[in-house]
């Protein structure tokens, strides 16, 4: 006879120490592999200058508790106290098979998940750490990557002492460094938004505007359209002043023919005014584009803690995006440096609907006729007595004038190359055989549709160019009704190279419209100079705009 199930007696119920499921007491957090904290996995990514690991994802409170309603099942329940009521059922001796049938049928029905609670974060304004806030350490212009996990995730910036730190949990690195360094202010560096740690509460205070600010600069349509009115000088922490659009760049290391770039590029209107607001490219997902657009929100940003910009995020984009064919540390020719980075916007900023339309050619597209004259080989013919005859070739869509082919074709462009006379054949006083200072418009001849340019490739031919509108030098097309020509010019940047053609340095000098002042700006250094000045030096590549 079998023995029935003891029950069991009150003082034998289950302890607290027995409640707790060994899926309950495991930790909630993923561990960080070895070496330092710069372990990765599968999901570790290369970056330039180093790898820049897939490390361990520290989480936030709501994240911790979002691991706490993984362990419970759908019933709202956790697995361990399940188990404990299977026991009892069983001890209490339900041996009926219809109240089996019952469970069964009932554990079949669906279960309605419970939602996921929002963790409520206080907020507040009376914060007693405020006054350790030091605007002098902040410096929010290099790549968002916590200084110890080298993780982009989550990342938090002191405002104690201005080093990044990931997370905020309880075991993040940016607690840690609150309990250990006594630093309790932070911000989000993507959501802007400001905690007190270890505390955990949120801090709402106006005083801190000036801080989100410069980590995210914002310009309305109105403050855009009146750009170039403005005359007002700006103040650092320093105390120096500073014109916004005026501020010097970091050469970090060879970089100053893309910080000569950079400085053309912001003269130019309709494109400076179209990256100031991001969501003219929202939709846009190449770093590169929103890395330009920073970039040109903190040079024309007139709040800035100090009067000097670092590209530093612009050029690991650059890096990136040209499979290091431009990378700090060597120096390349700007010319290239400007075909590649206006050709590469324009294939990430053009939609869908619009292939070919983006605010790149819109802002520098133009387009030549050339007239190719190819000297084709005549070919020998046979007669019936034996003697050959020389008959002319015609290549499709051109005319042909005896043993000369004539292509005419219309060509887009961004740039134009002018062609500079060679150097003299003898040396001058100086021991040195300079080319003489050339006018502008004796090199422009090369596109008045006259004069004959002689090319090896892709075969031996004469071009001639014509139509860059500029009225006394060369011919140009009848305007259409109801339409001004508009056939002059004004210059707005002058790149100049200083030193051997493969080493030396470049600077350039620009245009400030509000005051039409021009500046001569190197790197961090910006002065004023003359017009004259700007005339009598030697240009590498210049940028003309439209005149209105």
């Amino acid at each position: 006879m079998e023995e029935a199930p003891r029950k069991r007696k009150p003082e034998e119920e289950s302890s607290p120490e027995e409640d707790e499921s060994p899926l309950a007491s495991e930790p909630k957090r993923r561990r960080i592999s070895g070496d330092g904290g710069g372990g990765g996995g599968e999901g570790a990514e290369k970056g330039n200058g180093g790898s820049l690991l897939g490390l361990a994802d520290y989480k936030d409170d709501e994240d911790e508790e979002e691991g706490e309603e993984r362990e419970r099942e759908p019933n709202g329940r956790r697995r361990g106290e399940e188990e404990e009521e299977e026991e009892e059922e069983k001890d209490r001796g339900r041996a009926d098979e219809d109240d089996e049938d019952e469970e069964e049928e009932e554990d079949d029905e669906p279960r309605v998940a419970p939602a996921r609670r929002q963790r409520h974060v206080e907020v507040r304004r009376d914060c007693p750490y405020l006054d350790t806030v030091n605007r002098q350490v902040l410096d929010f212009d290099f790549e968002k990557f916590c200084s110890i996990s080298l993780s982009n995730l989550n990342v938090y910036a002191c405002l104690v002492c201005g080093k990044y730190y990931q997370g905020r949990g309880l075991k993040s690195h940016a607690y840690t460094h609150s309990l250990e360094a006594g630093h309790h202010v932070y911000i989000n560096l993507e959501t802007e938004k400001v905690y007190c740690l270890p505390d955990g509460y949120e801090i709402n205070d106006p005083s801190l505007d000036d801080i989100r600010h410069v980590l995210n600069p914002r310009f309305s349509k109105e403050q855009v359209l009146h750009l170039d009115e403005n005359r007002q000088w700006s103040r650092a922490l320093d105390g120096s002043n500073y014109l916004p659009g005026m501020v010097g760049l970091n050469n970090i290391k060879e970089t100053d023919f893309v910080n000569v770039t950079i400085q053309s590029l912001m003269r130019v209107a309709p494109l400076r005014n179209f990256f100031l607001i991001p969501e003219n490219y929202q939709h846009s997902k190449a770093p590169l584009v929103h890395r330009f657009g920073e970039l040109t929100r903190k040079i024309w940003h007139a709040r800035n803690f100090k009067g000097q910009v670092s590209p530093h995020e612009f050029l690991q984009a650059v890096m990136k995006a040209s499979d290091k064919r431009f990378q700090i540390g060597v120096q390349s020719d700007p010319v290239e440096f400007m075909s590649w980075l206006l050709n590469t916007l324009h294939a990430k900023l053009r939609s869908s609907k619009k292939k070919n339309k983006s605010i790149i050619h819109d802002c520098f597209q133009g387009e030549l006729e050339v007239i190719k004259e190819i000297q084709k080989r005549p070919l020998p013919e046979k007669k019936e007595n034996g003697e050959e005859e020389n008959n002319g070739a015609v290549s499709e869509g051109g005319a042909t004038n005896g043993n000369v082919v004539t292509e005419v074709s219309r060509v887009p462009f961004l740039m134009l190359g002018l062609d500079l006379p060679p150097p003299p054949l003898f040396k001058d006083a100086m021991e040195k055989n300079i080319i003489p200072q050339v006018p502008l418009f004796n090199i422009l001849k090369k596109f008045d549709g006259e004069t004959v340019t002689e090319v090896v490739r892709p075969c031996i031919a004469r071009m001639r160019y014509r139509n860059l509108e500029l009225k006394d030098y060369i011919p140009l097309p009848v305007p259409k009704e109801n339409e001004k020509l508009r056939s002059k010019y004004d210059l707005i940047a002058n790149i100049v190279h200083d030193g051997k053609p493969s080493e030396g340095c470049y600077r350039v000098f620009v245009q400030r419209k509000s005051e039409e002042l021009w500046y001569e700006m190197q790197d961090l250094h910006v002065t004023e100079t003359l017009p004259q000045m700007v005339a009598l030096s030697e240009a590498y590549m210049q940028i003309y705009e439209q005149h209105e």
